[in-house]
């Protein structure tokens, strides 16, 4: 049964493994939107939600899946902040969603139990399963990580698991004469080094809370796998992040270490890919290696710099399609409100895949999917009304869904292994949305 605002209001208490088709993107136009002339109403216009939850086009409908303050299946409730998120096939056709919560200890108490597993017991964050019917109802929730820092998104290994991200370099620090011990209470300070990734398998309980240090030490976004190599390629939230990748010791097998590499644009060292680039225009690459993969302080980035590595504005989602890597750079463009690039694994190129001119057309991009229909579909994280926008393979944008509660980002979009079931969440108050229709019209 759909919940009505209403009743979510009162609840909260306010005032892949995806399966794709093959995409044309390749014929993509070649030079930069411009206005708001070029949107198009793909699936119609919205329509207003009579519960105030989700605007969608005539013939879709959604239905709140997993809601913060409920009851897991665990006793515990869901937590706030729903980020980035995956979704895998389960048992009869169900499936199971793993999802972030992008909490940190500043804002939010950790008030988990001692007994659970965590990898600091200060830091409230961590991830949730989600597992659903053929029908769309939910069947169970429960934790599967704790104790980590602002988890904002991550991505799908090919083995089956969930790589959860840490947004966040936070240091144990206590002045000389006091104890850290003395100062935690006062402070809500760290008791361990954070800024890595955390491997939460989609089926099972909940995760080991170990720290992928080999894959490094920076305020990770987000990854994805290349499954023909293994390789994981990761984005950096920093207005001067760069663009990495992990080559794993052994696949499958992430704790077992391997190598750190940074992206550079060749003769083109430490370019700012935010404004001395033209959409279209490929760009042959190469990798060098990082040397400090777990620093004390957040300089990662600094070592790849000074190799020459590229400078992207804030690297956010990213997501494997056919042979090409799509990610997002939320404050990239000469507008500074967001760019989406794409990496040819096989050639090693990089383009500008297109910029937005303005917040009316796409406003600071975030998470993203390629949808099984052949469209990317982004999640907005701006300042105004937010909306779930599409691309076409021409490269028209449309407005597929907005949020009618609040001026919160989505975020985790991502689709059923059947590809009948798009899952997104709504940010704050956290809820994950399933939204179904007419996806071929």
């Amino acid at each position: 049964m759909k919940l009505s605002r209403r009743k979510f209001v009162e609840l909260v208490g306010i005032s892949s493994v995806t399966t794709i088709v093959a995409s044309p993107f390749k014929n993509l136009y070649a030079q930069s939107v411009t206005g708001k002339s070029l949107q198009i109403n793909k699936f119609g216009s919205l329509e207003s939600d009579p519960q105030g939850i989700l605007d969608l086009p005539k013939g879709f409908q959604y239905r709140i899946i997993s809601g913060v303050g409920e009851e897991m299946n665990d006793g515990l409730p869901v937590p706030n902040n729903h980020d980035g998120m995956a979704a895998f096939p389960g048992k009869n056709g169900s499936t199971i969603l793993v999802r972030n919560h992008e909490l940190d200890p500043v804002m939010t108490k950790n008030n988990l139990p001692v007994d659970i597993p965590q990898y600091d017991p200060i830091c409230p964050g961590g991830t949730t399963t989600v597992v659903i019917d053929r029908d769309r109802n939910l069947q169970q929730h429960f934790l599967s990580l704790a104790g980590t820092n602002r988890n904002c998104s991550g991505g799908t290994t090919t083995w089956g698991s969930w790589i959860s991200c840490e947004e966040e370099i936070a240091t144990p620090y206590a002045p000389p004469g006091y104890s850290l011990e003395q100062l935690l209470p006062y402070w809500g300070k760290v008791t361990v080094k954070h800024g890595y990734n955390f491997e939460v398998p989609a089926t099972g309980g909940l995760a080991a809370p170990i720290p992928l240090k080999a894959m490094g030490r920076f305020r990770h976004e987000a990854i994805a796998t290349d499954p023909k190599t293994g390789y994981i390629y990761q984005t950096e939230d920093r207005t001067d992040s760069c663009f990495y990748r992990f080559l794993p010791q052994k696949p499958g097998n992430l704790q077992a270490g391997g190598i750190l590499e940074a992206m550079v644009i060749k003769n083109k060292p430490k370019i700012d890919t935010g404004i001395d680039l033209l959409v279209g225009e490929p760009q042959a690459v190469e990798w060098v290696r990082i040397e400090d993969v777990d620093p004390q302080h957040d300089t990662l980035r600094y070592e790849a710099q000074t190799k020459g590595a590229a400078i992207f504005r804030r690297g956010e989602g990213i997501c494997y399609a056919n042979g090409e890597l799509y990610w997002t750079c939320t404050n990239g463009g000469k507008a500074g409100v967001g760019q989406i690039f794409r990496y040819n694994l096989a050639k090693s190129t990089l383009e500008l895949f297109t910029e937005s001119p303005g917040v009316g057309v796409l406003d600071y991009p975030d998470n993203l999917i390629l949808a099984p229909f052949g469209d990317l579909i982004v999640c907005e994280d701006g300042w105004g009304e937010q909306f779930l926008v599409g691309i076409t393979p021409e490269g028209k944008y449309y407005h597929f869904a907005r949020n009618a509660l609040n001026n919160s980002e989505f975020a985790g979009v991502c689709f059923a292994p059947d590809g009948k079931t798009m899952f997104v969440n709504i940010y704050r108050p956290g809820m994950t949305l399933a939204i179904w229709g007419e996806w071929r019209k």
